[in-house]
């Protein structure tokens, strides 16, 4: 069993203890883990629904690879996917589908990205660089020589109010460990973090959150959301203090307007908020996530890998959502493996490559080809 499991992982390139458990493991890794398994059983047809949703862009170019060795080896492989990058780049043929219905069927190289998303969603996306101007308030957050052993090493960056800060990078470049001495959990070893220009010590999240910082984790279904709970739980978790009476008991008239609020505000498609958050799509659940943290006022919003597991249309509702945060003066930084995501979405865009920040440019000042030069360097 050891040996099939190890040659199994070999195929991708990835390599886990046996004996691990799988609950332990990352959300990537239980994707690859799944991925695995379907390849042990030595299928001559391999259906993949969404087997990239979670995975980091380096996974992704391995996954790629692998489909490519299938094919070789006589093996159908239908790729169910909403990244069309990916789809483009695998398929031979692409079937689109939309509410329920087949909208056609297209050979690959005859279709491109914008056509293939008017087809999906009936709208046309189009997308452009932030110009920088649009974000010169005031310097919120000033980070200053921040370490923290083995994982980054002397990072310093500034982030405005109304400013999107995109932050990219490779599996391991420090990205998510970076995020979360920024929220307190994981504290650096060395360097200075300041808000509004006082250096402030943050030791766990509870102290961050007081701060105004907040956190939208790239794992929103074991670290993000309470699935088995409420739409009603989920979002007022983070303010329950200030829906509680004077004799300390969550008052449910304020607990409903708050959660209609934020249901009508984000435009999160439930059919009664007493339903369990599991029922929702994957965009409508990062909607949630995203109540949950807008709801405390922010000063600071991290957001690692926002639109992981969405489709199109729900990710360009999430920009759109991010775009409000930023004129409402909000200084956010967000994270994503997705170049045209961090280059389109922000006014800046930082590349990190291992634990170390090696750029740090202007949206307009840059390209999709220069950023993956830098990332991959």
């Amino acid at each position: 069993m050891r040996a099939i499991a190890k040659a199994t992982m070999a195929k991708i390139g990835v390599e886990f203890d046996p004996d691990a458990k799988v609950s332990e493991l990352s959300i990537a890794g239980r994707q690859l883990v799944a991925i695995c398994r379907a390849l042990a059983a030595d299928a001559k047809l391999l259906i993949m629904d969404e087997p990239t949703a979670s995975l980091t862009r380096h996974e992704v170019n391995a996954l790629i690879a692998l489909v490519s060795e299938l094919k070789r080896a006589g093996i159908c492989v239908v790729f169910v996917s909403h990244r069309l990058d990916e789809v483009l780049e695998i398929a031979e043929r692409v079937t689109v589908l939309r509410d329920g219905a087949k909208v056609g069927t297209f050979a690959a190289d005859v279709i491109d990205g914008r056509k293939l998303s008017h087809l999906m969603t009936g709208k046309s996306f189009e997308y452009q660089v932030q110009a920088p101007e649009l974000a010169t308030g005031p310097v919120v957050l000033e980070v200053k020589g921040l370490g923290r052993q083995g994982e980054y090493e002397d990072v310093s960056l500034q982030l405005r109010a109304g400013e999107v800060v995109g932050l990219t990078g490779l599996l391991g470049s420090g990205r998510t460990e970076l995020a979360l001495s920024l929220f307190g959990m994981k504290p650096p070893d060395r360097g200075t973090i300041a808000l509004d220009g006082r250096p402030i010590a943050l030791r766990t999240n509870a102290e961050a959150i007081d701060r105004g910082i907040a956190y939208v984790s790239e794992d929103r279904l074991t670290l993000g959301l309470i699935l088995n709970q409420s739409v009603t739980a989920n979002v007022t978790l983070t303010v329950l203090d200030r829906l509680a009476s004077a004799f300390g008991l969550i008052a449910a008239r304020a607990r409903q307007t708050h959660v209609a609020r934020w249901v009508a505000e984000l435009g999160i498609k439930v059919a009664h908020p007493a339903n369990p958050v599991k029922t929702l799509s994957g965009g409508n659940q990062q909607r949630v996530v995203l109540a949950k943290w807008m709801a405390t006022n922010p000063r600071v919003l991290i957001l690692d890998s926002p639109t992981v597991g969405v489709d199109i249309s729900a990710k360009d509702g999430i920009y759109e959502i991010i775009r409000r945060l930023a004129r409402d003066g909000v200084a956010v930084l967000m994270i994503s493996d997705e170049i045209p995501e961090v280059l389109y979405h922000s006014h800046r865009v930082l590349v990190m490559r291992e634990g170390r920040l090696t750029t740090d440019v202007a949206a307009t000042a840059t390209s999709e080809d220069a950023l993956r030069q830098a990332v991959n360097a």
